[in-house]
């Protein structure tokens, strides 16, 4: 049996979402953080080597790291929905913005909490990447690929919403991500593994 190990407020909420999505049976195990460091308690770092989340173990395989999670899952339980494939003309496009969330997004909004120089790097490189993106949404895409809700929705939901409890940005220069976020908040399996995985969480969108 699948199993997500859910910790509080963190990645793993996209894992959660994308079994929602493939309606996939799983198990769910929750986990807080702590009341006083707010980080992961030893009995989560202790599942895999890497200490962070998302994880997840299927029979004896224990997984860590988002992409490699969600594209293990898609692959072997999800028949490669909420994919595209190399001949369609979004394959690119698809690609660029799946990891474009943890590999671009993600670092450079995370650096907004220290100073320096170079976070001052990452504050506009931070600001160019979320531009780029409300530019996408301009252009009448609906989701990142175009319109069709794959799983790079989900990679990039996280930066957009969960983490700005930690790193907060202010999303009033970008009314077209904020419409994108409408969307991606009403889907139902969105709602359904909020529910389960952060109930009562009040997203900023």
């Amino acid at each position: 049996m699948l199993t997500v190990h859910h910790l509080g407020i963190s990645q793993s909420d996209r894992i959660v979402w994308l079994c929602e999505e493939l309606e996939l049976p799983y198990d769910l195990v929750r986990y807080e953080r702590d009341a006083e460091t707010r980080l992961a308690p030893a009995e989560y770092k202790a599942l895999h080597p890497a200490g962070t989340a998302p994880v997840i173990t299927d029979g004896d395989l224990v997984l860590a790291e988002s992409g490699a999670i969600i594209d293990y899952i898609v692959a072997r339980h999800g028949d490669g929905r909420l994919t595209v494939k190399a001949a369609d003309p979004a394959f690119a496009r698809y690609l660029y913005w799946y990891h474009f969330a943890n590999g671009s997004l993600m670092p450079s909004m995370m650096m907004l909490m220290a100073e320096g120089a170079a976070a001052e790097t990452m504050r506009v490189r931070a600001e160019r990447g979320l531009g780029a993106l409300d530019n996408h949404f301009a252009q009448g895409h609906v989701w990142l690929a175009g319109d069709a809700f794959t799983v790079a929705d989900i990679m990039i939901a996280f930066p957009l919403t969960t983490m700005r409890m930690f790193v907060p940005v202010d999303f009033a220069p970008y009314a077209n991500i904020r419409n994108y976020l409408q969307r991606l908040t009403a889907r139902p399996a969105f709602q359904r593994a909020m529910a389960k995985a952060d109930p009562g969480l009040v997203l900023d969108l």
